[in-house]
């Protein structure tokens, strides 16, 4: 059975595009509509370009429901796999950011969003030890080597979203603990 059109990202597709494709697609799997077949050949033509992976990574790690994103179907995994340059960065990042953000609600007293941010830090680690793949080990690598020397691959990163002390060491403790 072939996929419907409606599920298979463009390489055109814009960011927000991606999202709506991405919901979507959780609706059908939540449903059990699609084979792991058809879910592997819809997350891979998203992620195969940078705002189809964004829009996917944004709505996958952050459903409240989402059964899939707490035990990645091998559809998923499989896609994921498929596009190492791009789902390695994307979730490394993710994880860092989360790592943040947990640290940033906790202190102005929103757990709600804390909780949230804690959700996407563990989804992001998880999908990082299932993948296994080099590609995170290595940005891994170079994020906590930047956060050691205050320099390197990823400085600008912590400096362009402003990370203090507190969550540069949350995200060393999260970036440790997803490359073991």
């Amino acid at each position: 059975m072939s996929i419907p059109s409606s599920l298979l990202a463009s390489e055109s597709i814009t960011f927000e595009g991606a999202i709506e494709l991405t919901q979507s697609l959780l609706s059908e799997i939540e449903a059990d509509r699609l084979s792991q077949a058809q879910i592997e050949e819809s997350v891979t033509s998203l992620v195969k370009t940078q705002n189809g992976a964004r829009g996917f990574f944004v709505t996958y790690l952050t459903t409240e429901d989402g059964r899939d994103a707490d035990r990645p179907s091998p559809g998923v995994t499989e896609a994921l796999r498929s596009a190492p340059e791009i789902v390695a960065e994307l979730l490394v990042k993710n994880l860092a950011m989360s790592a943040a953000m947990v640290v940033y609600h906790s202190r102005h007293q929103s757990e709600e969003m804390a909780a949230g941010s804690a959700r996407v830090q563990d989804r992001s680690r998880n999908l990082i030890k299932i993948l296994q793949m080099p590609a995170c080990q290595t940005i891994a690598s170079q994020m906590l080597a930047s956060l050691q020397n205050s320099s390197g691959e990823y400085e600008e990163f912590f400096q362009r979203w402003g990370y203090d002390d507190e969550q540069k060491l949350a995200i060393g403790s999260a970036v440790r603990s997803a490359i073991g």
